[in-house]
C-alpha cells in the first residue's frame, strides 16, 4: 500500500504578515472540501507564529525551512529544531539545494540537522538532487543514492523522516524532468531506502519537486513511488496550492 500523499509548501524567503490571508484562504478551501492528503506550508521564520496560529482547527501543518544542528547556543542568525517545536512546527525541511549551493551544506551537515530535528519530535523533509553538469554526465542516480545514504539521521522512520527529490535544474526554472525520468529516480531512492531501513523504506514518503505547478502536478503525483510534492512559486497563492493539493488521489 502506498503511503499517504504529502503536499508540503516552502515559501523560501517570501511572504509578509499580510500573508496570513493565504493560510486563512487554503484553511476554508480544506474545510469545504475533503483533501485525501497531507498539507504543510513551511514559511519563513518571521511568518511561522502566524501560520501556526491560523491554521489552527484545520488539517494544515506548519514547518520551518531549515534547523542548525545544535539545539540552542553561539550561532546568530541561525534557529534551532526546539525552537521550532516549541512554536508549533511538526516538519523541517533540511538540504535543500540552496542551502547546499548557497550555504556550502554537506550531506554531514544535513544528516546532523536531520538527526537534531528527529530529536524535537520533527518530521525531517530530506532534499536531494543533481545538477544539470550531473545530469548531463549521466550521474543523476549515483549523486541522488549518495545524498541520501550521506544526510541519512540514525533512527530514521517512516514516519519521521521524508524525501524530496528535486532536480536542481529544475527548481524555479519551469523545467521538468519526463514522467519516466522521474519515475526512474523515485525507483532507485525507493530502493536505497530499502537497503538502509528494511520494510520501513517502502513506506517512506518520497516527494517530487522542481517546477511543480497546476498545470503538471496531475501527471507527477501518479507517477509510481511518488508520494507528493514539494512545491516553491506555487504555494504563495492559496488558489495555485489548492490546484496541487486536489491533484494528489
Amino acid at each position: 500500500m502506498a503511503p499517504k500523499g504529502l503536499i508540503a509548501g516552502n515559501w523560501k524567503m517570501n511572504g509578509l504578515r499580510a500573508s496570513v490571508a493565504e493560510i486563512e484562504d487554503l484553511k476554508a478551501r480544506m474545510a469545504a472540501t475533503p483533501v485525501a492528503c497531507d498539507v504543510l506550508v513551511c514559511p519563513p521564520a518571521t511568518l511561522i507564529c502566524s501560520f501556526v496560529k491560523a491554521a489552527q482547527g484545520s488539517a494544515i501543518s506548519i514547518g520551518g525551512q531549515d534547523c542548525h544542528a545544535a539545539l540552542n547556543g553561539a550561532h546568530t542568525g541561525d534557529i534551532s529544531a526546539q525552537m521550532l517545536a516549541d512554536l508549533g512546527c511538526s516538519h523541517v525541511i533540511v538540504g535543500h539545494s540552496e542551502r547546499r549551493a548557497d550555504h556550502g551544506e554537506s550531506d554531514a551537515d544535513v544528516q546532523a540537522k536531520a538527526a537534531a530535528a528527529l530529536s524535537q519530535g520533527l518530521v525531517a523533509i530530506i532534499c536531494v538532487g543533481e545538477t544539470e553538469a550531473e545530469r548531463d554526465d549521466g550521474r543523476t542516480i549515483d549523486v541522488v543514492t549518495s545524498q541520501i545514504r550521506g544526510s541519512f539521521p540514525d533512527g530514521a522512520t517512516a514516519d519521521n523522516t521524508v524525501i524530496a527529490y528535486e532536480p536542481v535544474w529544475a527548481i524555479g526554472t519551469g523545467r521538468t524532468p519526463t514522467p519516466a525520468d522521474v519515475a526512474e529516480t523515485h525507483a532507485a531512492i525507493r530502493a536505497e531506502l530499502v537497503a538502509l531501513m528494511g520494510e520501513q523504506g517502502n513506506r517512506t514518503r518520497i516527494l517530487y519537486g522542481g517546477s511543480v505547478k497546476p498545470s503538471n502536478a496531475s501527471e507527477l503525483l501518479t507517477v509510481a513511488n511518488v508520494n507528493g510534492a514539494l512545491v516553491g512559486g506555487a504555494s504563495l497563492k492559496a488558489e495555485d496550492f489548492w490546484g496541487i493539493i486536489s491533484a494528489c488521489q
